[in-house]
Formats: C-alpha cells, structure tokens, sequence
C-alpha cells in the first residue's frame, strides 16, 4: 500500500508509455467488470485511478451519450496516455486525487476503480470521500483483471492476510467509509468487490 501521493505518482509515470501494451488481454475483463455494475443509460461515473482509461470506453458504452463519464487520475502521464489511445472521447479527463474529488455531494451514480485500493495513501478516507460523491444506493466497483494470488504471484510474494482487499479486511474497511459490501469476487482472472454506498 502507498503512503505517498508523490510514490503513487513516479510509479505510474515510469510506466505509463507502455502500460497498455504490457496488459493487451485485459479488455474482456474490464467489460465483464463494468456489465455487473448495473449501471443504467444516462448515469453519472466516476473512473477513480482511471490510468490510461481502459475502462472509459465500457461505461460510455453503458451509460450512452446522455450519461457522464469522468476519469480522475493522480499521474499526469497516464493520462497523457489516455490521450493518446484515444479514449478522451469516451469521458471528462481530471488531473486529480481521489481523496479530494472536485464533485459535490451525491453527483455520481457509481464509481469504478481497478487497481485502486492498493494505491490509496489512506484506505479509509480516500474511500469515504468516493461514498461524499455518490447518492445513496449509487455503486462501488472495486476491480482487478487477476485475482490476489495471481497478482502477488506476478510480483514474487504470498498473499498475506493483512492484505486490504482480503474480503474480512475489504468488508471491514468499505463499512467503516460509507460502503455495504454486496458481492466479493477472487479468482485466478479477476478480482471484483462491489459495495452500495449506504445512506446517511
């Protein structure tokens, strides 16, 4: 887990040239993740931590001309990449930080994060300030295109059972930042958490 934004940010931009084409079998994953969101023709979505927008084109597919769809990313680069793979088209570009969206209260029917838990400097604000940005009953998709031990495995560890998105620990931090956890999924090919954002 990153505990600084600056961290978060030379991460990506040292990778963000050839982000795409290290994960070319990924766009299935992403269209599956968006389907089961239940989102609706003319919604509000937020992309949090859209990198270089590979969701963007699925929700502006579900969500229609008439909806909206916003990638908000902390990392310049990728969204300059996001330019260039010519997904602007699909949705608003915003060089920004989750943990201070420039939305206000109850804008978005949803938000959509892949890869995102693992990057927030604070889990449980970062995540209360997406619930501030979502009406009652809006959505949370929290996603990866492999599961936890496929992922550490790429990256030469074991799975630990401190890790965030464990489902006790997932469970557990989404209700304590405005989130009900509905669904939990952890297989080899992705990895998908959906919350509804409780009210009050």
């Amino acid at each position: 887990m990153a505990d600084d934004r600056t961290e978060v940010q030379e991460f990506f931009t040292a990778r963000a040239a050839d982000w795409d084409t290290r994960f070319p079998d990924d766009g299935p994953r992403y269209a599956a993740a968006v389907a089961a969101m239940g989102l609706r023709p003319g919604g509000a979505v937020l992309d949090a931590g859209c990198g270089t927008g590979r969701a963007l084109p699925y929700l502006r597919a579900v969500v229609g001309a008439g909806g909206t769809v916003v990638g908000l990313d902390l990392t310049p680069a990728m969204l300059a990449a996001a330019v260039r793979a010519g997904r602007a088209g699909q949705g608003a570009l915003l060089l920004g930080d989750v943990g201070r969206l420039p939305l206000r209260d109850g804008a978005l029917d949803a938000v959509f994060g892949a890869g995102l838990v693992s990057h927030l400097a604070r889990p449980e604000e970062d995540l209360r300030e997406l619930a501030r940005a979502v009406r009652p009953g809006g959505r949370l998709a929290l996603f990866h295109p492999v599961g936890r031990a496929a992922l550490a495995a790429r990256h030469g560890r074991r799975v630990t059972a401190d890790d965030l998105r464990a489902q006790p620990n997932l469970r557990r931090l989404l209700a304590a930042s405005g989130w009900r956890m509905i669904s939990y999924v952890d297989e080899d090919d992705r990895f998908l958490a959906l919350a509804d954002r409780v009210a009050g």
